[in-house]
């Protein structure tokens, strides 16, 4: 006796998880059967390409939820306490603003291109960055360097366009100027 193979519609679908992944609909099912059908024509390099740049699209809509998580946090922190926050506000220039809430969650940067939430420890990095030795290009360049490498989504969400951004240098300011590094 050989027991019949389970097929793709007999099998049990698992459950969405909450993690910001949508439920597979119409769309999704006729992008994924053109891409079965795309895949077999592809070199290994284009198969490459299109698994990186899963990848990459996979990290993003794990930022984007960690972010909104981090938002959520933040809202249900400030409703608790009766919107009492420790805010910080600075005017850094004319064109650019910087507030920083404070909160049991960590701490909400605030710009006019945007805002952002950061851990206690993603701050403290910033600062021990801010406070670093050299020129205040040279600390904006270390953020920048930081926030390619750990955090990409605030240079878009904050519209940060290059290391020498005037939001950039204006953030540096605002960090050094706001915050000190514990011995």
């Amino acid at each position: 006796m050989t027991k019949k193979p389970r097929t793709l519609s007999t099998a049990k679908k698992a459950p969405a998880k909450k993690t910001g992944i949508k439920k597979k609909d119409a769309v999704w099912e006729k992008l994924a059967k053109e891409l079965k059908l795309i895949i077999p024509k592809l070199d290994s390099e284009g198969l490459a390409f299109l698994v990186e740049q899963s990848r990459i699209h996979l990290y993003n809509m794990q930022v984007d939820d960690l972010n909104r998580m981090k938002q959520e946090a933040y809202a249900n922190a400030k409703k608790k306490s009766g919107g009492k926050t420790k805010t910080v506000k600075t005017q850094s220039s004319k064109t650019e603003f910087f507030g920083v809430d404070a909160t049991s969650a960590g701490y909400y940067l605030r710009c006019t291109g945007g805002g952002t939430m950061f851990s206690k420890s993603e701050m403290v990095q910033m600062v021990k960055i801010a406070h670093g030795p050299g020129s205040a290009q040279e600390t904006g360049t270390r953020l920048y360097s930081w926030f390619t490498r750990e955090r990409s989504d605030v240079l878009s969400t904050l519209q940060i366009t290059d290391r020498l951004d005037k939001k950039l240098l204006s953030l540096a300011a605002f960090i050094k100027k706001n915050f000190k590094v514990k011995s």
